[in-house]
């Protein structure tokens, strides 16, 4: 069975994302920040590592980046939203989702995917991934 790692602080995305990887056939384990997601795939590596890019302790862009240094071959999908910026906290300067995605695919990720996506968007990008 294929084994992916699904890195995403939101609990909504991740739970969302984990139901439909696993009803696809996929074992699905969980990471809730970039340094979590790093420190289980040591533990025992995966097929696939999905991360989400924007996440206290520790980006997608880190994780990428450390994983791909120590695992080259390590396949990776990167998703974002952008972050969720509410209208209190929102700043004109702040990066877009596609400049997060341009740099995780430049770091290593073999795929992006903007969040929000379909379910089929979500394997499609996963069958991607994994060729």
């Amino acid at each position: 069975m294929t084994s992916i790692i699904l890195v995403d602080d939101e609990p909504d995305i991740r739970d969302s994302v984990q139901r439909t990887l696993e009803q696809a056939g996929y074992q699905v384990r969980l990471a809730n920040s970039g340094t979590e997601g790093i420190a289980e795939y040591r533990r025992a590596p995966a097929d696939l590592m999905i991360t989400d890019m924007i996440m206290p302790n520790g980006h997608g862009l880190d994780l990428i980046r450390e994983l791909r240094a120590d695992y080259p071959s390590l396949r990776i999908l990167a998703i974002s939203g952008g972050g969720n910026f509410g209208a209190q906290s929102y700043q004109t300067g702040a990066i877009s989702t596609t400049a997060y995605l341009a740099a995780a695919t430049a770091a290593g990720a073999k795929v992006a995917l903007t969040k929000p996506f379909t379910r089929e968007k979500l394997l499609a990008a996963v069958l991607e991934a994994l060729r």
